[in-house]
């Protein structure tokens, strides 16, 4: 094996051996065979190019292009035609999976599952870093550089791994790294050792390991042990967004089958419809109206168009008393309700569930407050498993006139929480005037949205609806009216939106069931999401449009005449015959897809195709054009080889020589220049000389031809041979009879006289004496040696041995061009 070949080998696993710090982080680990074995294809594919040679920015570019049609091939096959060609529905997809993998990650607790989107990732990240690893260290020959893509990759998953192991992943790293700056250069290693170097062996001693080796030893020995100690004499370090975070905040286990999302919007869907309803908490509260009770979670304030999730926001140490909820004034009702809760050892989640809005909470761990959505997050992997706490909230019981008659919001607060993406559909806001079409205030437009979802539009509750995924699932939705509390709380506070009144999604529980002994339990099937939008002087305030969940506001009941709100039930949970609790009968998803929400993400989306409409003629015009590109590239080797054969034979009469020729009939013999079978007139000075020079040009191309040709067929050109004895190599290796060796020796002796002889007498018939080479070469071949000769000939290496000269050439001369300039007098004359 050779230097380069080593060092790509040692680049690949030094990149291997450093997204071994990515392990922990999913489960299971599957994910890292596949990358491995497509690092190993686009290995390889940098090492062919680099054997051609190819230009280094050239090889770099056949490795990106092939990695580009693996991942195709892995994740988009069935938008990509043949399965391996991307088109712009190859990159819609990749651009899908790639915001579901942000999501995820943003989602899950560590380890999280292997979704479609985390896959790529990894995969991604892990190719990404190898192509990068590779440039540097083998085709750029330049390995140190090399350990700054290999430090990202391990610094991404220390950064998000809970730190147990990482100690032991940094070594891995380490160790690939040196291996690979071994292998790169031993002397170079032995300069920086020599402060390490040890005594020379001594005479018939047992030998021992050369001195770059010992050398790199040491150095990987000291450097390691300095990396791993050095830093726990350290002072810690504090500050930033997540002070004291440590391990960070949120840092769930995942482990022993409890709920452990960091966005629990997650758990939502599998939470509705599990088998056996499971109690996660008890409350013991002093309120004897149980309907407001509602467990809140985390508030949903990001909307990117795709999902709803949590904005990153300062977090603070838990205050002894909360401040007044953002927007509540004096004139409010409201009564203070103090709740016990104790949450089931099943149960770890990182947000800690509270009636809202919380203004004082008794409890024991770590855990930080988040001012803006008065909620509590776990810090140091702290969660809710098991905990016991006391919360002190707020009933707030605003009246329909108060909300009817709350003045603007704060200008900052309704640009924040009235922004709505670009990508959302057309139809989400004209469906929301339409629906609030004649209201006198932002809240009749509410109170009509709640109707329209809960009421009088149509909308059926189905948590396992599947309403696929992209940009246009709130279109989607409103068209299909199928749906669960997800669906309805993202679809109508993206509306409210539109209509410029803030909103936001809150996720958390309903309210429980009462229990004999005067408790309060609340389930997994109660798990729910409701929209909130503000008003200025009552604050946040809840809406129910999911229908057959939760409760309806009493507040929601307009005191102005027309409204079509009739009486609602005060409280309606989803029983064992409610579309929540049983599968629906289109329903083939599995509970492994379930758990990982491929059968439909938490916001009803869809991928953005046309149900019914055809392709348009320019689309499939492209698809076919690219097609037919795709195929001339799979047999441009082929095309370039039969181009090159027809220039070499051909008459030089048609060589662009610039040299002037005249014909004279086949058959004359006036002794002077014939060539191939044409003669030409003797002709005096220059011209003559031109002549000579075509002709001898025509020799050679043929020589070039016939080796070419031997090539193709697996006989290897040898250029240090001279051409008789090139010719002898091609007859004994191509095991050629009488006929084509006395063909290979003819032309061999019309070169030898062309390089040799005083005056070059070319010979005649030197094309047809090539073709019966071929015939006979072919003839002693097998089908698949004759069909690669065709289609993929050995030859056509030469085409990109000519665009790497010529890049170089351009290169120099640009070059040169440059250094003249620099030299350019500065035009000042001297006296």
């Amino acid at each position: 094996m050779s230097g380069r070949a080593r060092m790509a080998v040692c680049a690949a696993a030094a990149t291997l051996m450093a997204s071994c710090a990515l392990l922990p982080l999913v489960d299971p680990a599957t994910w890292f065979l596949q990358a491995a074995v497509l690092l190993v294809i686009q290995t390889a594919v940098g090492a062919a190019a680099r054997r051609v040679p190819l230009a280094r920015p050239l090889t770099v570019a056949a490795q990106s292009v092939v990695t580009l049609l693996l991942l195709t091939l892995v994740f988009a096959r069935e938008q990509a035609p043949a399965g391996l060609i991307p088109g712009p529905e190859a990159f819609g997809r990749f651009a899908d999976l790639l915001q579901q993998g942000t999501d995820d990650v943003s989602r899950y607790a560590i380890p999280a599952p292997l979704s479609d989107g985390i896959r790529l990732l990894l995969i991604g990240g892990v190719l990404l870093i190898g192509l990068a690893v590779d440039a540097l260290a083998v085709t750029f020959r330049n390995a140190a550089p090399a350990g700054l893509p290999l430090l990202a990759l391990y610094s991404v998953a220390a950064g998000l791994s809970d730190g147990a192991a990482d100690w032991l992943w940094f070594l891995i790293a380490a160790v690939g790294y040196l291996t690979m700056l071994l292998a790169e250069s031993r002397e170079r290693l032995s300069q920086w050792g020599r402060v390490f170097g040890g005594t020379p062996r001594t005479p018939g001693g047992e030998p021992g390991a050369v001195a770059p080796v010992r050398t790199g030893r040491r150095i990987g020995a000291v450097a390691l042990g300095a990396a791993l100690v050095v830093p726990l004499a350290l002072p810690a370090m504090n500050g930033g967004l997540l002070d004291g975070a440590g391990t960070g905040v949120g840092a769930g286990t995942g482990g022993g089958g409890t709920i452990s999302a960091v966005n629990p919007l997650v758990s939502l869907r599998d939470s509705l419809n599990v088998d056996e309803d499971r109690q996660v908490l008890s409350l013991r509260t002093e309120t004897s109206n149980l309907s407001n009770l509602y467990l809140r979670i985390v508030s949903l304030d990001d909307f990117d168009g795709t999902t709803w999730k949590p904005s990153r926001r300062d977090i603070v140490g838990v205050p002894d008393e909360f401040p007044t909820p953002q927007g509540l004034g004096p004139d409010v009702r409201r009564a203070e309700v103090r709740t016990r809760i104790a949450a089931s050892d099943g149960y770890a989640q990182d947000w800690l569930p509270m009636p809202y809005p919380p203004s004082r909470v008794d409890i024991e761990g770590n855990w930080r407050y988040e001012p803006l959505g008065m909620t509590l997050v776990g810090d140091h992997g702290q969660n809710t498993r098991g905990v016991q706490y006391t919360v002190t909230s707020l009933d707030v019981q605003p009246t329909a006139r108060q909300l009817a008659d709350a003045p603007a919001p704060p200008p900052a607060l309704r640009r924040e929480f009235t922004e709505v993406p670009d990508s959302l559909p057309s139809v989400v806001s004209r469906t929301a005037r339409e629906v609030t079409d004649g209201a006198a205030n932002p809240y009749e437009q509410a109170v009509r949205l709640q109707e329209y979802f809960a009421l009088n539009g149509g909308f059926e509750y189905d948590t396992e609806v599947d309403v696929g995924s992209g940009s246009q699932g709130i279109a989607r939705f409103l068209r299909d009216k199928q749906g669960f509390c997800v669906h309805f709380s993202f679809a109508m506070a993206s509306m409210a939106r539109t209509l410029g009144i803030p909103a936001r999604v809150a996720v958390g529980f309903a309210p429980g069931t009462p229990q004999a002994d005067g408790t309060v339990s609340v389930g997994l099937r109660d798990a729910h999401a409701w929209p909130e939008l503000y008003f200025e002087g009552v604050g946040w305030t809840r809406f129910e449009p999911t229908p057959n969940r939760g409760t309806t506001p009493t507040y929601t009941v307009p005191e102005i005449p027309g409204s079509s709100l009739p009486e609602l039930p005060e409280q309606s949970r989803p029983t064992a015959e409610a579309p929540s609790a049983e599968p629906s009968a289109s329903s083939s998803c599995s509970a492994q897809q379930k758990r990982l929400q491929e059968c439909g993400a938490a916001l009803p989306v869809d991928l953005g195709g046309t149900d019914d409409e055809g392709r348009p003629w320019w689309q499939t015009a492209a698809w076919v054009a690219l097609g037919v590109a795709a195929v001339a590239l799979l047999l441009l080797p082929m095309l370039w080889r039969l181009r090159r054969r027809s220039v070499r034979l051909a008459s030089p009469l048609h060589a662009p020589s610039g040299a002037a020729r005249v014909p004279t009939p086949r058959g004359r013999d006036r002794g002077e220049g014939r060539t191939d079978g044409i003669e030409v007139e003797a002709l005096p000075g220059e011209a003559e000389r031109r002549a000579a020079e075509v002709a001898a040009g025509h020799t050679l191309a043929v020589w070039r031809e016939l080796t070419d040709t031997a090539w193709d067929y697996g006989i290897l050109p040898d250029d240090a041979l001279t051409p008789r004895r090139a010719a002898a190599r091609i007859v004994r290796l191509g095991q050629l009879d009488e006929a084509a060796a006395g063909a290979v020796h003819r032309v061999a002796g019309s070169v030898e006289q062309v390089l040799f002889a005083p005056r070059a007498q070319a010979a005649t018939g030197l094309a047809a004496e090539v073709r019966t080479v071929r015939t006979a070469l072919r003839s002693r071949a097998g089908r698949r040696t004759r069909m690669r000769a065709v289609l993929a000939p050995r030859s056509a290496r030469r085409a990109l041995w000519d665009v790497t000269d010529r890049w170089t050439a351009v290169r120099a001369r640009w070059a040169g061009r440059w250094a003249a300039l620099l030299r350019r007098p500065s035009g000042q004359q001297t006296g």
